[in-house]
This record gives structure tokens, C-alpha cells and sequence, in this order.
């Protein structure tokens, strides 16, 4: 009897999955999926979102809409789309300096997209979501084939929304489609134009202690982290030299500490490397 090769990271998630814990797991060689558990399960979306987001930017600029050289005023008031009121980010909750030092002066509709993806900048991505629109990020999503399980209804710490259950979900599939068509360069997204230069500010992460921490470090990456208080969430664009690329996207919601989530991210990502090795 044949042994599965999938058996040590099928006993990685049984182990993972607690009481109440949900370990979602999607991989792709960009074009079939290799394996998937639990990946259909809608996890809060934390900074995914930001993902979708910037591809519907840059979808934007591609046709003409947007101008990426455009200057956007650096503010830090913005309206909830539940009723209208005011809200605020907190610099303290935000990994992005650069962004913040920015207040009260401009930054490029470039400057803002970079820095969302390759920062993980909240400020940014408000910003950038101001300018883009909620309705150019749901066609992303729709274009790519995402489920109803993935919606980006709101903005980063909209609590008004969030008591009135508007939120941003995603599945680990969904990411994982979205994150393959840009690595195919698909032409609906609006091919290597926009395609291309996401991936560019995605290999500029600096969020890396996720899924590239379970990966050699010689492995050419591009990835986008995601997480709040027991979440961890990475999808990652693996490109090895000498083997087809592929897409891995794996969501938690456990529970854990923020140190505990990306470890557990990055063993899922150490055993689907074995696998994909042997």
C-alpha cells in the first residue's frame, strides 16, 4: 500500500486544530490545486485584504482611471460605511512609519499601494481604499472567481462597521486564486501591467515570518501576511529556480499568540516544501 505524501502535513493540521481552531490550507501549482484542507472556511481577513486592494489600484491606473504619480493628502479621518461617522487609525497599530510621517502632506497613489502591500501599512491602505473604492476591490475578487465567502466590505478598523456586521473575510482558496492570477499574469486582472509590479512590492515584504520563514532562505518569494489577535493568516508566490512556481495560502484562527500563529504558518509551510521536494 502506497503511502501518502500528504500524511505528515495531514497530521501537522490534525494536531493544529484544536478546540475551536480552524487551519485552512490551499496549494496551487498556478493552475490545478495539489492539496487543500479547510479551505473553503471563512477566517476575519485582517491585512488581506490588503492584496485584492492594491491588484484593483492597479487595475485602475491600467485603464487609465488612476494616475499612480497622482498626490493623495495624507489624513487620518475617515468615514464609516455604516453610518457616516468619523473614525481614526492608531499609529501605535500600524507598521508603516512611513506613511505616518507623511501627515498632513501627500503621498503617491504608488507610495500608498507599496507601502500597504510591502509594509503592511494601515494608514496607507485607508488611504488607498479612499481613491480605489469598495466597488473596483469586489470586482477584483469577482474576476478572479472568489467565493461569497471572501468580501472586503469596510476599511482596516472601521469599528462602527464592525458592531453592524459589515466585515472583510476571506478563505485560504480565494487568496490562494488571487495570488495564482498574478502569478500567471492573468490577462483579466490586466496582465504583467498589473500583475507584474504587484508581485514587485510583494517580494518587497517585510512581514517574512510566516510562510517564507518555513521556506530556504535562496527560495524567491512574494507574500502577504495578515493578522489580529488569534489569526495568522499568509498567502505566498514561490518561484524556485530550478522547479514550476507555485502558490500557498494558509489562514488560522486558533487563538494563538501572534509569535505561535506565524510559527504555526511557517511549520505548514516547511512541511508542504518537504513535499514538494521529495
Amino acid at each position: 500500500m502506497s503511502v501518502s505524501p500528504f500524511r505528515g502535513l495531514e497530521a501537522l493540521l490534525e494536531s493544529a486544530g484544536g478546540s475551536g481552531a480552524t487551519v485552512s490550507v490551499w496549494w496551487s501549482d498556478l493552475l490545478g490545486v495539489r492539496f487543500a484542507r479547510a479551505a473553503t472556511v471563512p477566517h476575519d481577513a485582517a491585512s488581506t485584504m490588503k492584496l485584492p486592494l492594491v491588484v484593483a489600484a492597479m487595475r485602475r491606473a491600467a485603464r487609465g482611471e488612476l494616475q499612480l504619480s497622482a498626490p493623495v493628502h495624507v489624513h487620518n479621518e475617515f468615514r464609516s460605511v455604516a453610518d457616516g461617522s468619523t473614525y481614526s487609525l492608531d499609529p501605535a497599530k500600524d507598521q508603516d512609519p512611513g506613511t505616518w510621517g507623511a501627515l498632513g502632506g501627500t503621498r503617491t497613489v504608488l507610495q500608498l499601494a507599496d507601502h500597504a502591500l510591502a509594509q503592511s501599512g494601515n494608514l496607507a491602505a485607508n488611504l488607498l481604499l479612499d481613491v480605489v473604492g469598495l466597488p473596483e476591490v469586489s470586482r477584483v475578487l469577482q474576476t478572479v472567481g472568489c467565493s461569497p465567502a471572501t468580501a472586503i466590505a469596510r476599511g482596516i478598523d472601521d469599528a462602527t462597521a464592525r458592531e453592524a456586521g459589515i466585515t472583510n473575510t476571506v478563505t485560504a482558496a480565494d487568496l490562494g486564486l488571487i495570488m495564482a492570477a498574478i502569478g500567471r499574469r492573468d490577462t483579466a486582472l490586466g496582465g504583467p501591467m498589473v500583475c507584474a509590479p504587484v508581485e514587485a512590492m510583494l517580494a518587497r515584504q517585510v512581514h517574512r515570518n510566516m510562510i517564507p520563514a518555513g521556506l530556504p532562505g535562496s527560495v524567491p518569494s512574494a507574500n502577504k501576511t495578515g493578522w489580529v489577535p488569534g489569526v495568522a493568516h499568509d498567502v505566498c508566490l514561490v518561484r524556485p529556480v530550478y522547479r514550476p512556481p507555485f502558490v500557498l495560502s494558509v489562514c488560522t484562527t486558533t487563538g494563538l499568540d501572534d509569535a505561535a500563529g506565524a510559527a504555526l504558518v511557517a511549520s505548514v509551510a516547511r512541511e508542504v516544501w518537504r513535499v514538494f521536494t521529495t
